[in-house]
């Protein structure tokens, strides 16, 4: 009887861990493997900073009330929390991911216009990384606007989606 105890006991442990793997980075609604290969070599970076397609970085942010931003970031930040600003090349076809390693708010602007997203995926139990979004942009130039960010720093890794 023990043993029939002891089994079933592990079979159900197994399922549950199953399960919570399956609440982790997995929950994602595309792969996030890309991400957490390069954030924790992702060289540090200020506001202001140019990003690189295929490349993560590791914002020290300053007070929201301290950046100037292209255009007032479509959710207004909450006072006391952080942000940057970035610029980036977009290549020709323009769809870029940028995947956040905590929680804030992105907006991309181009031609002075803050541009919707396309796509959006966040999970809070995967580890390092908070959410991903997806833009379809213009090929040339575009300013990205963190803001909203609880702490100083942040990790953004800009890629084309797989």
């Amino acid at each position: 009887m023990k043993i029939v105890v002891i089994c079933l006991f592990a079979i159900l442990a197994g399922t549950s861990f199953a399960m919570a793997a399956d609440t982790g980075c997995d929950a994602f609604k595309w792969p996030v493997e890309r991400e957490q290969a390069l954030f924790p070599e992702a060289p540090a970076a200020q506001s202001g900073a140019t990003l690189t397609v295929g490349q993560a970085v590791d914002f020290s942010l300053a007070a929201v009330d301290t950046i100037s931003f292209e255009v007032p970031p479509e959710r207004a930040p909450a006072a006391g929390t952080f942000g940057a600003t970035a610029n980036v090349a977009v290549p020709p076809g323009g769809e870029l991911q940028f995947s956040l390693s905590d929680e804030a708010w992105i907006d991309v602007v181009q031609d002075g216009k803050t541009i919707k997203s396309t796509a959006f995926s966040g999970v809070k139990t995967c580890p390092g990384i908070r959410k991903s979004v997806r833009f379809k942009l213009a090929g040339g130039a575009a300013i990205i606007q963190l803001s909203g960010a609880k702490k100083a720093d942040l990790k953004v890794a800009v890629l084309t989606p797989e």
